[in-house]
């Protein structure tokens, strides 16, 4: 109980600072510089000269509208996750708007337009990405990219980026192409801070492979020198089809010199491949061990 009301606290914590990093990225860099992105401030934006209905009006409709979407698709766990951000961001993006047009002087926000689509996209990746983390949504635009993802496991931040830039080619019908190009820039900066803040409680790692007849010397260094654990593969040779283990090593970018030294040193002929680990959980990297 103790562990599930910690996980609760957690994710309530993540979704708050979530919306309120897209509220910010929204209300006071998107809105104030008409700025075409995706999501439903880019529709909002698109729709306005339209329909004439304020993007803030359209935004908070549409919240509700996903969310009741979602609820019916994506299942009860979902719908309770997400209820939150359909309160909180409609709030904190009308909140937030109000102080911008009331309290702050009225140029504070006006800026580059490139300035605008840079900063306010990573703000709404952060802020995505910060619910992502949950299983939840902040009850707008990311609810369709959840549902497909439902279906066919396409990775989340691709299908954000899929659907936010249909989004913007929404807009330059009305916008022209410049906007358009200027707003798929946007949704590209918040798809790569989305992946990014999705990797948080991660660590950056080498997988390094090893073929040598002295595996077990350069395994027992290994272990002795780097402190990293090892695991044994067994392959087959496509071209002698002899049985050779192969070793398997995850280290930190830092030990990758001195691990590539240590094989050398004992085997100069190892057949030795690396590849970047986006992601490393486990004893060593997260947990009771510092890096």
């Amino acid at each position: 109980m103790q562990l599930n009301t910690k996980e609760t606290l957690r994710d309530l914590a993540w979704i708050l600072a979530g919306n309120i990093t897209l509220a910010i990225g929204v209300a006071w860099f998107i809105l104030p510089n008409n700025v075409l992105t995706g999501g439903l401030a880019g529709v909002a934006i698109a729709l306005e000269p339209l329909i004439h209905v304020t993007p803030e009006i359209v935004i908070n409709v549409l919240t509700v509208v996903l969310f009741v979407a979602g609820s019916f698709i994506l299942g009860k766990k979902f719908a309770m996750k997400t209820i939150l951000s359909t309160i909180c961001y409609p709030l904190f993006l009308s909140l937030l708007s109000f102080l911008a047009a009331h309290y702050i002087p009225a140029d504070t926000f006006i800026m580059d337009k490139y300035l605008a689509t840079i900063y306010g996209g990573a703000l709404m990746g952060i802020g995505v990405g910060c619910v992502f983390r949950t299983g939840a949504s902040t009850g707008g635009m990311d609810i369709p990219p959840l549902i497909i993802n439902k279906y066919t496991h396409i990775p989340l931040p691709s299908l954000v980026l899929i659907i936010d830039a249909l989004t913007v080619l929404l807009g330059a019908a009305v916008y022209g192409l410049q906007a358009a190009l200027t707003g798929i820039l946007s949704v590209w900066v918040s798809s790569f801070m989305i992946n990014k803040t999705m990797l948080i409680g991660g660590h950056d790692a080498k997988n390094v492979m090893i073929i040598s007849e002295k595996y077990k010397e350069i395994m027992n260094k290994i272990h002795e020198r780097l402190e990293r654990g090892t695991t044994i593969l067994e392959a087959n040779g496509g071209y002698s089809n002899e049985r050779k283990p192969v070793l398997m090593v995850v280290v930190t970018k830092k030990q990758l010199p001195e691990l590539q030294h240590m094989i050398s040193h004992i085997d100069a002929e190892a057949f030795v491949i690396v590849t970047d680990t986006n992601e490393v959980q486990g004893l060593g990297f997260t947990y009771e061990e510092e890096l």
